[in-house]
C-alpha cells in the first residue's frame, strides 16, 4: 500500500517542529551541567578574626593554600565579622582560639555556607579542637535549605513563559494594547499564586510577603512583556527564545543553588544583571537582611520590565506597519479550513505546553 501524497510534506513538517525540542535538550545541558556540574569557590570572600601575628599568618595561609579559591582578609572583632556577614560582603568568620567559631550567614548561600564551614573544619582540626558554627542569618523554618526562593523562582518563571505562548499565539489577532493588558493581568495572577506559595502554602518566608509579592509582579510582568513583545519578531520560535533567556541563561545564573563565587565566570557575570538574580538575591536582602542592597535588585527587575515595554510598543508599531503594507486583503480560507498562521499558534501553544 503505498504512502499517501502527503506524507513527505508532513514528514518534513514534523522534522522541523523537532528541531526546537533538540535546541532545548542541547541548550539546557549547556546550561544547567556548564553552570551546576563541577561547583568551586573563586575568590569567595572570608574573613579571619584578630590583628595580631597569628591571625595574619593564618590569613596569609588560607590565601596561598586556596590558589584564587578564597579571599582572606583580618578584621579587628568578631562585631565587624558579623556586620560583613549581614551587608554579604563576607560569606564566612573565623574566630581562632581554644574554641574555634565559625560565623556564617545561612540565608545569603547555604551552599556558600557550607563551602566555607568545610574549609575551616579542616583549620580547627588541625589545632586539635571542634569547630562551633554559629549562623548569623538563620533561614525560615519552610525553607531550611534556601533553596525554595529558587524554586519559587521557577514558578514564577514558568507561569509566565508558557503564558507568553498563549497570549500570542492564541491571542495574535488581538490588538497589541489588548495583548499587552492581557500580559499585566497574567503577571498580576502569577504573582499572587507566588505569594499564596510562599506564605500560606509552604512558609518559605515568615514576613516581608508585601514586599515579595511585588518583586514577583516586576518578575513576571517583565518576562510576560518581553516574551509578547518578541512573538511579533520570533513566532514559533518565541517559545524557544524566551526558554533560552528566562531558564537556560536565567536559572543558572540567578545564585539560587549557588552563588557566583562557586560558579564558571559567564554565569558568575549574568548574576550582576539577570533577571532571576534580581528576584532571588531581591527577596533574600528584603527578608533576612533588613533591606541591605534592596534598591539595586528592585532596579535591576524595573530595567527588564521596562525593556519588555519598550519592546512591545516596538512591536505594536511594527504590527502596525505591516498592515499597512498588505492593505491588499488576501482572499478568505474556505469554510473549514484552517488558517496557517492559527494552525502555527495551536503547534506553538502545544510545544509550551510539552515544556
Amino acid at each position: 500500500m503505498s504512502a499517501g501524497p502527503n506524507t513527505k510534506g508532513t514528514l518534513r513538517h514534523v522534522l522541523g517542529h523537532l528541531l526546537t525540542p533538540l535546541l532545548m535538550c542541547v541548550g539546557m545541558g549547556l546550561a544547567y551541567l556548564g553552570a551546576f556540574h563541577a561547583p568551586e569557590p573563586h575568590h569567595l570572600r572570608v574573613d579571619v578574626v584578630g590583628s595580631g601575628p597569628a591571625a595574619q599568618v593564618l590569613a596569609q595561609t588560607l590565601q596561598d593554600e586556596g590558589a584564587g579559591a578564597l579571599d582572606v582578609r583580618t578584621v579587628a572583632d568578631r562585631d565587624t565579622a558579623v556586620t560583613a556577614l549581614r551587608e554579604q560582603s563576607s560569606f564566612g568568620a573565623y574566630v581562632p582560639g581554644p574554641q574555634p567559631e565559625l560565623l556564617v550567614a545561612g540565608a545569603s548561600s547555604d551552599t556558600s555556607a557550607l563551602a566555607v564551614e568545610k574549609v575551616f573544619t579542616k583549620v580547627a582540626a588541625a589545632q586539635g579542637a571542634p569547630l562551633e558554627v554559629t549562623d548569623t542569618a538563620p533561614l525560615a523554618d519552610g525553607d531550611p535549605t534556601g533553596q525554595g526562593v529558587f524554586f519559587l523562582l521557577v514558578a514564577l518563571s514558568i507561569g509566565s513563559y508558557a503564558s507568553v505562548a498563549v497570549i500570542g499565539g492564541a491571542g495574535a489577532v488581538l490588538p497589541m494594547r489588548i495583548r499587552a493588558l492581557l500580559a499585566a493581568g497574567t503577571s498580576l495572577a502569577v504573582s499572587l499564586v507566588g505569594v499564596l506559595f510562599a506564605g500560606p502554602v509552604f512558609h518559605l518566608v515568615d514576613h516581608g510577603l508585601g514586599g515579595l509579592w511585588a518583586m514577583s509582579w516586576l518578575y513576571g510582568a517583565g518576562i510576560l512583556f518581553i516574551g509578547v513583545g518578541l512573538h511579533t519578531f520570533l513566532k514559533r520560535w518565541t517559545t524557544l527564545g524566551v526558554m533560552v533567556l528566562f531558564v537556560m541563561l536565567n536559572f543558572t545564573s540567578s545564585g539560587g543553588v549557588y552563588r557566583p563565587e562557586l560558579q564558571p565566570g559567564l554565569f558568575a557575570s549574568l548574576h550582576a544583571f539577570w533577571n532571576g538574580a534580581g528576584f532571588v538575591e531581591g527577596v533574600r536582602g528584603h527578608v533576612y537582611f533588613d533591606g541591605h542592597a534592596l534598591g539595586g535588585h528592585v532596579l535591576v527587575l524595573v530595567l527588564w520590565l521596562l525593556a519588555g515595554l519598550a519592546l512591545t510598543a516596538v512591536a505594536g508599531v511594527t504590527e502596525s506597519r505591516r498592515r499597512t503594507r498588505a492593505a491588499v486583503a488576501a482572499p478568505a480560507p474556505a469554510a473549514g479550513r484552517a488558517v496557517p498562521e492559527e494552525k502555527e499558534a495551536e503547534e506553538e501553544m502545544e510545544e509550551a505546553v510539552g515544556v
